[in-house]
């Protein structure tokens, strides 16, 4: 039987340098996800149902080449067997309604939780398996180039709040917690966009070290005014092994999806991002 559920949290917030870890994310808030539908009815709401199995199944295993798996797709048609809650908030809510306004067109975020053990079953059923292994903090350390400066992205900095905000979701949709480093400790370290661009492997350590994180996920983003768009480089070091991937002519918000969904796949052991 489903039942309606009080509502997950919607994202995570980027851990400052020098700042204690939050609780580790507990198993069950693997197994939720969200979506926003237009109205409270059945149809649209198997649509959510839909995605949120999806963003489970990815979030669970660590392994985004699930995305648009055509068994995936078998899977989602029938989502509302692996649900055991959900829950509505009106994206609206603060707006007030006139009289002519009803629900039925009115954007919502629907809360979803998915049993545990069917998720897992389905995983297996799709050649996937549950990544059960304890999940790194991950330290980011990335430069950006803009069409007028070029920086360091910092937990605490003056620019980068729509890169931070954007970062924090992406991580907050796949499950993987990070850390900012602070501008201090950037300093402190001696890095420098050109450290990030050249890779130099002392000072980006000492620099996710000291913002707390176990992985560094390093990269650069660059604004390209000729696309235009950003073309995103990014390098992770794990078990003796480098890791480069790019996404070119891309939003920073599809470049961070990109950079977290790579991290968690190569971190998770199912293969490296293209």
């Amino acid at each position: 039987m489903i039942r309606h559920a009080l509502p997950l949290a919607a994202g995570v917030a980027i851990c400052a340098a020098g700042v204690p870890h939050a609780p580790a994310r507990a198993a069950s808030d693997l197994y939720q996800a969200a979506a926003i539908v237009t109205g409270e009815a059945e149809a649209e709401r198997a649509r959510g149902f839909a995605r949120c199995l999806e963003d489970v199944l990815v979030k669970v295993s660590g392994d985004p080449r699930l995305l648009g798996d055509a068994r995936v797709t078998t899977l989602a048609a029938r989502a509302a067997d692996f649900v055991t809650e959900f829950h509505y908030q009106d994206r609206m809510r603060t707006v007030p309604q006139t009289h002519e306004q009803g629900t039925r067109d009115r954007p919502f975020d629907l809360f979803v939780t998915f049993d545990e053990a069917r998720i897992d079953a389905a995983l297996l059923s799709v050649g996937s398996a549950p990544w059960t292994s304890p999940r790194p903090h991950l330290a980011v350390l990335l430069g950006i180039a803009d069409a007028t400066t070029r920086y360091v992205l910092a937990v605490d900095g003056e620019r980068g709040e729509g890169q931070r905000q954007s970062l924090a979701a992406a991580a907050a949709k796949r499950g993987l917690p990070i850390v900012l480093p602070r501008s201090h400790d950037l300093a402190a370290d001696g890095v420098t966009y050109d450290v990030l661009v050249k890779s130099e492997r002392a000072p980006i350590e000492s620099a996710a070290k000291d913002a707390g994180g176990e992985v560094a996920l390093v990269g650069t983003l660059v604004w390209n005014e000729a696309m235009p768009g950003w073309t995103a480089d990014w390098h992770l070091s794990q078990q003796g092994k480098d890791v480069h991937w790019r996404a070119s002519d891309t939003s920073f918000d599809d470049a961070f999806r990109h950079a977290v969904e790579g991290a968690e796949q190569i971190l998770s052991n199912n293969g490296t991002p293209r």
